[in-house]
């Protein structure tokens, strides 16, 4: 059960604020109000309907405060009986001294609610009374403090949403090639126009691909090549891509969307955009029953970067969407020339209504 929202030291203030809602003040007023008029009534007493208003004003306001503060996170038996029997004490305590100790002492008369039997109806009542009053302020401000978290967690999605789109496509490279298509309408329209459709091809999977809880890892290749290729129009030199794929595999694994986006991008920037000629190597294949998607590149490996979110966002929703069932592992190869980053998913794809 979620604990209260407010801190302890003020559960006295929230409890009797809580108390002064309509929703709580006019049921207590239409039970108070009938018991008062009662004893003044049917007692002799004339401190009679005075004693009745603190009857009734100690068991409103002692009851819930006392069961909020011994059962702040509301009732239930593995509290163990110390709590309840200190709940009962005080609520027999209570009665007892308005009910027998104030009135003795006041030498006042018996009284309709002062009589044996009367105290322990009202005994009752304060308990029962108590633990309703009190059990409905904790489930209220229960559903106060889940409403708040559910506005908090929907602004973070909406947040990790806009870094999740951002991290799915670099701004320097968007920026480039924006750059690049204006230098090309002036030299090559024809070049200019391929990079506008390969790049509106990239931002259309991209707004999509973020709505979406998983697609085909054929879509997300395809996003991939595309990417690749874009990068290629603006130097044909730069790199070439091999690919070494598993069709069969490829068409039936379903993944997060943008998944490999990240490390596609990092393969282009920290290899061919640094001066590392070479292949940048795509592998997707199937080994002791996982997917394995490999995605190597020319240049060593330096370690992990200060700063860096592209490989970290991919950890974390590798973990969202498969728990410990996936991994993500880069290392050096052939004597730190290349770098490989290496992807092991299970086959049957992220768990059950996981969005990442």
């Amino acid at each position: 059960m979620t604990a209260l929202a407010a801190p302890q030291g003020s559960i006295v203030r929230n409890t009797f604020l809580a108390l002064l809602a309509p929703r709580r003040l006019i049921p207590i007023l239409l039970v108070c109000i009938p018991l008062v008029m009662l004893q003044w009534r049917m007692s002799r007493e004339p401190l009679a309907a005075p004693l009745g208003i603190a009857m009734c004003a100690a068991f409103v306001l002692i009851g819930p405060l006392s069961f909020r503060v011994l059962f702040p996170e509301g009732l239930d038996f593995t509290h163990g009986a110390v709590r309840i029997v200190l709940y009962g004490a005080i609520g027999a305590g209570v009665v007892l001294v308005v009910g027998k100790v104030v009135p003795d002492l006041l030498e006042m008369a018996p009284t309709l609610l002062t009589v044996r039997s009367s105290l322990i109806v009202c005994c009752t009542l304060f308990l029962v009374g108590g633990w309703g009053l009190g059990r409905d302020i904790f489930f209220e401000a229960s559903l106060h403090l889940e409403r708040r978290r559910g506005d908090v967690l929907a602004r973070e999605a909406e947040h990790a949403q806009l870094l999740a789109l951002r991290s799915h496509l670099d701004p320097h490279f968007l920026f480039n090639t924006l750059s690049a298509i204006a230098e090309w309408c002036r030299e090559d329209g024809e070049v200019a126009e391929r990079a506008v459709l390969q790049l509106s091809s990239i931002l259309r999977a991209v707004l999509a691909g973020v709505k979406s809880p998983t697609w085909p890892l054929a879509s997300e290749l395809e996003l991939v090549r595309t990417l690749f290729d874009l990068h290629l129009l603006r130097d044909p030199d730069r790199f070439t891509v091999t690919w070494d794929l598993d069709d069969a595999l490829v068409a039936n694994v379903s993944l997060p969307p943008m998944l490999l986006m990240p490390i596609a991008e990092n393969a282009v920037k920290h290899g061919p955009a640094k001066g590392h000629r070479g292949a940048v190597a795509v592998r997707v294949a199937r080994e002791r029953g996982r997917v394995l998607v490999v995605i190597e590149n020319a240049g060593g490996y330096e370690g992990p970067r200060e700063g860096s979110d592209g490989l970290p966002t991919v950890t974390r929703r590798l973990a969202l969407a498969y728990a410990d069932e996936a991994s993500l592992a880069i290392a050096p190869v052939d004597g730190n020339a290349r770098t490989r980053v290496t992807l092991s998913l299970p086959e049957s794809g992220p768990r059950p209504g996981v969005k990442v």
